[in-house]
């Protein structure tokens, strides 16, 4: 006869039936395609820090090394892990170590989107006749300023004081 645990854990499922809740896990700096794109050897500390925001890790003992790392774990998402390595001699970029399969900014955005929709882009702008059959903006008159609530005094100007 089979003997039933009540706590069994097989996989991701408790008792065979119930998924536990994971507690989302981002960590590090996204980097994409189009953003290592803009960073060139011979660029500054600074103007790869604009590109690519602060890197996650920087080391005291390797001062011209800095690590971008990024780790993502959500639920009904594949884990994904990246690490991209920027060398610096003096305040020149000198070196980038990066994976070759960097995603590009769409192609994370779908991986990361556990939703799974229709598929279908959200529409961010208007076009030329939907503008047009806007109804105009109301313009309102301008409004004078309250009376002030409370005793009101009247100073001289700081200048004439004396």
């Amino acid at each position: 006869m089979p003997k039933f645990d009540a706590f069994s854990v097989s996989g991701d499922k408790v008792m065979g039936l119930i998924t536990p809740y994971r507690v989302e896990i981002v960590q590090g700096n996204v980097v994409t395609k189009e953003q290592l794109a803009q960073v060139k050897p011979g660029m500054t500390r600074m103007q790869a820090r604009e590109a690519l925001g602060s890197p996650l890790l920087t080391d005291v003992f390797h001062e011209s090394r800095w690590d971008y790392v990024f780790t993502i774990r959500r639920q009904g998402a594949a884990p994904q892990n990246r690490h991209i390595q920027l060398t610096f001699d003096g305040d020149k970029l000198s070196k980038i170590d990066a994976p070759d399969d960097l995603p590009t900014e769409k192609e994370f955005i779908a991986a990361i989107n556990t939703l799974k929709g229709s598929g279908k882009e959200p529409k961010l702008e208007l076009t030329e006749e939907e503008r047009k059959a806007l109804p105009p903006p109301v313009r309102q008159a301008a409004a004078s300023a309250p009376d002030p609530i409370g005793p009101t005094r009247d100073y001289p100007p700081l200048e004439a004081r004396r």
